[in-house]
């Protein structure tokens, strides 16, 4: 096996393991790495010795932090976007991959996991999280949207929750996601090992059950009332001013973050979310992410959102336009249309 690989994919007993391997960039994911975890499930599906696919993050920081934004911004400077376009295609085929894989896919959502990390996590059969999970789509932080089937898991969760999550781009611990529908299952971290090794050994039902233990408390569903009143209102801007006149702190601090966001990605995540709400299957939402991400490499605000955050650190992102008066209808819109190169389409 080539340690230096950017995925390890070995067999353990009756499992087939699958360990992201760039740790120095938080394992975030780049085109190599999609397909090398596509093709082995394709392997694995076929093999009876693989009972069930776990996977994990090298490194002590997290699973993966998501997919490679710099080679994105750098790939849309040089060649407006074609090679990231190309990614999103596959690695949005690899969700759909995950989320009908017909046997066990646990994904041990240890650490930070945000972005394409939720992507091949978020839509395995079992999900992991510990007291060290930190669960993110921060896309609207950088000028984007989010994507990897996100706004099809947000717009499923209870309540506003998942607007919540997908319009702020916050972070949150193992019992917000639990709440969230973003995993099933608490684990220690301390007791991941025995786990992995038991995984090995006996089904994923039975080694789950002798390491899961209660999940912490959901400070969002204590938050329900607020929530659900401020996000169900019609407009991003009222959404805001819903949060700011509520007197509740933590929807002033809420309505404080929207202001730092992308204008552009706050009007089209809410719109995205509304519609996957509407859409019956995950592949129907991939579609029309793949859409809305394919319109964002011709938006200013995402070169310049990781600019800001990635590349010059500066924090101070110059959003075009820089209020939500100024994103009109007919740019939301012009990012549900179908991208000029063809869309996004899934095998047989």
């Amino acid at each position: 096996m080539n340690d230096t690989a950017p995925v390890l994919a070995t067999t353990e007993g009756r499992a087939g393991r699958l360990v992201l391997n760039r740790p120095r960039a938080l394992n975030a994911l780049d085109h190599t790495m999609v397909r090398l975890i596509a093709e082995a499930l394709d392997v694995w599906e076929h093999d009876p010795a693989v009972e069930t696919v776990v996977i994990t993050g090298a490194g002590e920081r997290g699973l993966c932090a998501g997919g490679d934004i710099r080679g994105i911004h750098d790939d849309v400077k040089a060649g407006g976007g074609a090679a990231s376009a190309a990614f999103w295609f596959d690695e949005y085929r690899l969700n759909a991959r995950i989320a009908r894989y017909p046997k066990p896919y646990v994904a041990v959502m240890d650490g930070i996991v945000m972005g394409g990390g939720v992507g091949v996590s978020a839509h395995g059969s079992v999900r992991v999280v510990t007291e060290r999970s930190r669960v993110a789509m921060p896309e609207t932080g950088i000028g984007f949207v989010p994507d990897v089937g996100g706004t099809y898991l947000l717009s499923r969760g209870p309540g506003h929750l998942g607007t919540h999550l997908a319009l702020t781009g916050l972070a949150v611990g193992a019992g917000d996601a639990l709440a969230a529908g973003l995993a099933d299952h608490f684990v220690p971290s301390d007791r991941l090992p025995a786990l992995l090794a038991d995984l090995a050994d006996a089904p994923a039902a039975q080694a789950l059950a002798s390491h899961a233990r209660p999940a912490p408390p959901s400070e969002l569903a204590a938050q329900r009332a607020w929530l659900d009143t401020c996000y169900t209102a019609g407009t991003v801007e009222e959404v805001v001013a819903r949060l700011t006149d509520s007197g509740v702190p933590e929807a002033k601090e809420a309505a404080d973050t929207l202001l730092t966001r992308s204008p552009t990605s706050l009007k089209v995540t809410l719109a995205a979310l509304r519609r996957a709400a509407r859409l019956t299957t995950l592949e129907e939402v991939l579609v029309q992410e793949y859409r809305v991400s394919c319109a964002a490499l011709s938006s200013p605000d995402l070169v310049e959102g990781v600019r800001a955050q990635i590349i010059d650190k500066d924090r101070t992102p110059r959003w075009s336009p820089s209020t939500l008066s100024g994103v009109t209808e007919a740019e939301v819109a012009r990012h549900f249309a179908p991208p000029a190169d063809g869309e996004l389409t899934f095998p047989g």
